[in-house]
């Protein structure tokens, strides 16, 4: 699974920055990853783990702007056509995960 985090968040103010900031670096250091400018995307091993993620978000929403969060499978994000301008490029690798039994 996927999760997608699209936001648009206010910039006018030092407050509004600072809370665009904070945001920012939470959902990175929940192990999201910039796909590009207020894109974040995360791999998550299953539906469950997608959850908690999704969870964690939702609680660290800044009160002003929008936020979307968007659950995908592998396949969906793997039929994804992605471009640097004409160049077609390669969706990033999904994480390997250990398993043990």
């Amino acid at each position: 699974m996927w999760i997608l985090v699209l936001f648009d968040l206010p910039t006018e103010t030092k407050k509004d920055r600072k809370n665009y900031t904070d945001f920012r670096k939470k959902i990175l250091a929940d192990g999201f990853q910039m796909f590009q400018f207020s894109m974040y995307i995360r791999h998550c091993s299953s539906k469950e783990n997608a959850e908690v993620h999704q969870k964690r978000v939702k609680s660290i929403l800044p009160s002003k702007g929008h936020v979307g969060i968007l659950t995908i499978t592998d396949k969906q994000f793997g039929m994804m056509e992605i471009f640097r301008g004409t160049i077609p490029v390669d969706p990033p690798d999904t994480a390997q995960q250990l398993e043990l039994f």
